[in-house]
């Protein structure tokens, strides 16, 4: 049984009989988890390739797929306090990164709702050349 939904303003086919949930456009390139190949974000969602994870470097996407979301706690990261949850992969249930719920600095703001993703846990996928 297939489901059509929207996923930031573009169609995803969600689907009990595959492995993961959510599949994103063929067409693009994407990122999916290094694990088990579920897919998790698109490039186009892409914000920044400068972050640090905790494990090294990471991405900044604003939307990604699924993914699932721990409980929100309070971190010193290194850009200042932040309420964030971690996310992990909703297939192999592998940690991800995490999804910044709230930037105490004024500057940092603009990270609230989106997500990291550390680059030891996502391959690129799909028209890459």
């Amino acid at each position: 049984m297939n489901v059509i939904k929207w996923y930031n303003k573009k169609m995803v086919k969600l689907t009990k009989a595959k492995t993961f949930q959510a599949y994103l456009d063929s067409c693009h390139r994407r990122y999916s988890c290094v694990h088990c190949r579920a897919h998790l974000a698109n490039h186009d969602d892409l914000i920044s390739k400068s972050f640090q994870g905790s494990q090294g470097r990471a991405y900044l996407f604003n939307s990604v797929v699924n993914v699932g979301c721990g409980p929100a706690e309070e971190r010193l990261l290194l850009t200042g306090l932040h309420a964030v949850a971690d996310i992990y992969c909703e297939n192999c249930h592998t940690t991800l990164g995490w999804k910044y719920e709230q930037a105490f600095e004024l500057s940092q703001k603009y990270k609230e709702g989106k997500f990291i993703i550390e680059l030891s846990h996502m391959i690129k996928d799909n028209g890459w050349d």
